[in-house]
């Protein structure tokens, strides 16, 4: 593991910032970056660099749910609900990480990427918006202002036993390989389950803090957690996710699909290509 000089610190501080705003924007954690740039550019190992990855998608999550507190987009019902699924996938995913090799975590990671990616790609251009406010949400749908249309729009969660299996795998995968799970959760509960964008991204930040501090203290115990790293990390990441947040009011929910999936395809090529030297 490279040595933590001055140097070193503020390059992870400006990666944290730029990791941060995109993270908080698509809500996915700022993890799918940090970790392909600590083990890819900056030679950190796997395990150690998504051991860093967790303390800032914790970070993350914890500026995106206050910002978003205000704007009814975060859907607590449903947060709450689909984390028990994802905390029992973290735990289990902390515990097995060290039973694979580095090369196979790094294949495992691109795939995730991919599968992401062509779940949005699908639904680049459908809503999942009901223009009737009033209309019947179910017990775990709800309502929020739309910047699209520029009023209340509602929605209702389809299949939520598909819900449950995806946050289980996006906690397993979060802890496995330091990336929070919002990578999955946004495209899953975007493209199958009926929830705006908006809304898919603002809950899934939410719900991802709880879920990286399962696998954050499982790997501090082990000592992958390197202090003097992981601090200049999570402070770019709070002042990019504040800057992303800010962001998101100007940016049609079409563009953002369009970022992540490039964002996730961009990912997954260049740790396929790691895991082949």
């Amino acid at each position: 593991m490279p040595a933590v000089t001055l140097g070193l610190a503020l390059i992870i501080f400006g990666s944290g910032v730029a990791a941060g705003g995109v993270g908080a924007l698509l809500g996915i954690g700022g993890g799918v970056f940090f970790v392909p740039l600590l083990n890819i550019a900056l030679g950190f190992p796997l395990r150690t660099a998504a051991a860093i990855s967790l303390t800032t998608v914790i970070a993350t999550s914890s500026s995106v749910s206050a910002g978003r507190s205000g704007e009814q987009l975060i859907n607590l019902r449903l947060g709450m609900v689909l984390e028990v699924a994802t905390v029992a996938g973290s735990l289990l995913g902390g515990l097995t990480a060290y039973l694979f090799s580095e090369t196979t975590l790094q294949r495992l990671f691109g795939l995730v990427m991919l599968f992401g990616a062509g779940a949005v790609l699908a639904r680049v251009h459908r809503r999942n918006v009901i223009a009737d406010e009033r209309a019947h949400t179910g017990m775990l749908g709800g309502r929020f202002h739309e910047v699209e249309s520029g009023g209340i729009v509602s929605y209702r969660v389809k299949r939520l036993p598909l819900a449950l299996i995806a946050s289980f795998i996006a906690g397993n995968v979060s802890s496995l390989l330091g990336i929070g799970g919002g990578v999955l959760k946004v495209p899953a509960l975007n493209a199958w389950c009926g929830i705006p964008l908006r809304a898919a991204a603002a809950t899934s930040a939410f719900m991802i803090g709880v879920t990286a501090t399962g696998g954050a203290i499982i790997y501090y115990g082990h000592g992958d957690l390197p202090a003097l790293a992981a601090a200049p990390a999570v402070l770019g990441v709070q002042i990019g996710s504040w800057l992303g947040l800010r962001l998101s009011h100007h940016v049609p929910a079409k563009w953002l699909k369009v970022l992540l999936v490039a964002v996730l395809a961009g990912v997954a090529a260049l740790m396929f290509e790691r895991s082949t030297r």
